[in-house]
């Protein structure tokens, strides 16, 4: 009898999880999404669901220095920062396999076909333009 309630007490507080003010957690049951879950306390059932938790605060990525051609054929260095926020915890997860890595990548991507698209002169100048990109 003992043994018992010792199992259900361990099964109802494995069944509790409680979720910060900036994280969400992604359900998924048996392996199929659910969706996504808090802040606040979530109940879930221990053997069958699994959550992933994701945090929704503003993250930023320090990009390793990258090496871009301008219009006008001329080798520029550029180091940069990657601030980034996710906005959809479900699709942060099952969409893409690295969310941090995709970022980064589609970042430096966008970054070379900017500094691609202009010459030498204009890209020194216009500087505080190309940063809010």
């Amino acid at each position: 009898m003992i043994i018992l309630l010792i199992i259900f007490l361990a099964l109802f507080a494995a069944s509790i999880k409680i979720v910060r003010e900036y994280e969400r957690v992604v359900q998924f049951r048996l392996g199929r999404l659910t969706g996504s879950k808090g802040p606040g306390i979530v109940l879930i059932l221990p053997v069958i669901n699994r959550l992933v938790k994701v945090d929704l605060r503003e993250r930023y990525l320090e990009v390793p220095h990258q090496t871009a051609i301008t219009k006008d054929n001329a080798p520029v260095d550029i180091d940069f920062l990657i601030y980034y926020k996710v906005v959809d915890a479900s699709a942060s997860i099952v969409q893409v396999q690295n969310f941090t890595g995709a970022s980064v990548g589609l970042a430096t991507t966008t970054l070379r076909a900017v500094v691609g698209d202009i010459p030498l002169d204009e890209l020194l100048s216009k500087r505080e333009q190309i940063n809010s990109i």
